[in-house]
């Protein structure tokens, strides 16, 4: 006679994040000591608000360590600490451009961007907090559409918006100026997140060839064309080809993520091409940028009070002087380049570091974007993929646009390098940016016997329908019923798409789309039905 013995599951640990906190003592460590640097460099003592400061950097990453603790402990390790660094080398360099005493430096202001961090940092950590499943984003797909377009046209409200420099992208409430671009990609990615998620076998099947291209119906594709249209209407009445430029590539690289389709990419660089050339012809402000460009040793050029060259320039200038290894915290002369705190504050950092602090300072942002990238890939449900795509994707482009204007790849666009360059709207989005990530990573890596409350079970099949079949009338019927990855009716296997992010990783036999819609509903309308609180597991 034998009696079977009681079975025990093992359950996972919380990790303890470790190499996070290692991460943080190092990035606190180049922070800080670039701060210490200045001071002894240009005074010869400690700034005097050197340990306030400091410790006032080192509580802000504590506590965002403990939030990550106690709220997304399965998040990525690494991203937290590459943008304490990031923003630490940032507040350095701002200080020692204030303390230079030069003209035109007495606007940089280390303190007030120290305050921008930190407020950026609290909104992002509380959201964090609070949003406990990035899906619930997913509800709000239209709405985010039309916050992204309400705070692009703000700018362009009399009385309201502010034109600095030739370009009207600011708009000013009660003596703070805002640029509220930053804040309309956040919400363009969760609108292209949530509408390909639905749409993307619809305009990756359906539609007519056009010279080898595979292009989607017109009906299908008219909510992105609004917002290309808008990314149109910032080039031409806020005169911002930087921010333009960002929102076209956020609409391109998802649009591809979406549907693997490389005629996206064509299309896409066609149009916004064609775009630029018509506007450097008939926009005299983008024809400028251009000019400059070209030709920024030209006398013409040079002398030119507004629009000219002399910053490019002076920015080449400092790069040259500082070398291989740079002149060394306050050494050089970085406050000859105007706006060295905000537009060129790579180029400051160019001369003082060299090119080995340059490389250093670009693969800490490579490494955030991989990780986003990397978050995209492994992440359990399609909605996740596309926004930790698009997130990643907007972040590293508009690092290629600052990086690539400064040391003359592309035209100046006048965008701010994230985390470091002076501007609180950058710094509150890009902080944004940088929690939603970490919540989506924590999804990623969770394991999926391990729910959490409010959040839909990780092992549970996407939602979302994955492929497409030809109706009667042209439309399309979604097909779930059968296996993952079986042709659906009317639509033969050869011309089915490769597959794209947003559709690795789902597992077999998924359900009818709108049977998994309900059920994903289901569960996040009853948060309390969670194995870790004793609750009935649906």
């Amino acid at each position: 006679m034998t009696t079977d013995s009681p079975t025990v599951t093992p359950r996972q640990r919380r990790p303890l994040r470790l190499a996070e906190v290692f991460l943080l003592i190092l990035a606190l460590g180049g922070g800080v000591g670039g701060y210490a640097m200045v001071g002894l460099s240009i005074r010869g003592e400690l700034p005097e608000s050197f340990w306030w400061r400091a410790g006032l950097l080192a509580l802000t990453a504590l506590v965002a360590h403990v939030v990550l603790r106690l709220r997304a402990p399965w998040s990525d390790q690494v991203i937290l600490p590459a943008v304490v660094l990031l923003n630490g080398i940032g507040l350095s360099m701002i200080w020692r451009l204030e303390i230079s005493d030069a003209p035109g430096m007495s606007v940089a202001d280390a303190a007030g961007n120290m305050q921008a961090s930190l407020l950026g940092a609290v909104v992002a950590f509380t959201m964090l907090w609070i949003l406990r499943d990035h899906r619930w984003l997913r509800h709000y797909t239209y709405i985010a559409m039309l916050v992204g377009l309400l705070l692009i046209a703000l700018p362009l409200i009399p009385g309201l918006g502010e034109e600095i420099n030739g370009a009207r992208i600011w708009i000013s409430v009660g003596g703070f100026s805002l640029q509220p671009a930053e804040f309309a990609k956040i919400a363009f990615a969760v609108f292209f997140a949530g509408y390909l998620v639905v749409n993307r076998d619809t305009l990756a099947l359906a539609g007519p060839k056009v010279l080898g291209l595979h292009l989607p119906r017109l009906r299908d594709l008219g909510p992105i064309l609004v917002v290309w249209a808008a990314s149109l209407m910032v080039l031409v009445f806020q005169r911002d080809l930087g921010t333009s430029l960002l929102f076209f590539g956020l609409f391109v690289a998802m649009l591809y993520q979406a549907t693997a389709r490389s005629s996206w990419i064509v299309l896409g660089l066609t149009l916004f091409g064609v775009g630029a050339v018509a506007a450097a012809r008939l926009f005299p402000h983008v024809g400028a940028r251009v000019d400059v460009w070209l030709h920024p040793f030209d006398d013409s050029f040079y002398d030119r009070e507004i629009g000219g060259s002399y910053q490019l320039v002076q920015g080449q200038f400092s790069m040259a002087n500082g070398g291989l290894f740079g002149t060394g915290w306050g050494e050089g002369r970085p406050f000859q380049i105007p706006y060295a705190y905000s537009d060129f504050i790579y180029a400051a950092l160019g001369e003082e570091l060299g090119l080995t602090g340059l490389a250093a300072i670009l693969l800490t942002y490579l490494l955030i974007v991989q990780r986003g990238l990397k978050t995209a890939v492994t992440v359990r449900d399609g909605f996740g993929k596309l926004l930790a795509g698009g997130l990643a994707f907007v972040m590293a482009l508009q690092i290629f646009v600052v990086v690539g204007g400064i040391t003359r790849i592309i035209p100046l666009t006048g965008l701010t390098l994230p985390f470091m360059a002076q501007g609180g709207s950058s710094l509150l989005a890009n902080w944004i940016v940088v929690a939603l990530l970490l919540r989506i990573s924590d999804s990623a890596r969770r394991p999926s016997d391990l729910p959490v409350r409010g959040q839909i079970s990780a092992g549970r099949a996407d939602p979302e329908p994955i492929l497409v079949g030809a109706g009667g009338d042209g439309g399309t019927t979604a097909q779930g019923s059968g296996p993952a990855g079986t042709p659906a009716a009317g639509v033969p296997a050869s011309s089915l798409p490769r597959r794209s992010v947003a559709e690795r990783d789902v597992p077999a036999g998924a359900e009818l789309a709108d049977a998994s819609r309900a059920a994903e509903t289901e569960q996040i309308d009853h948060p309390d039905d969670d194995p870790e609180r004793g609750g009935e597991q649906r």
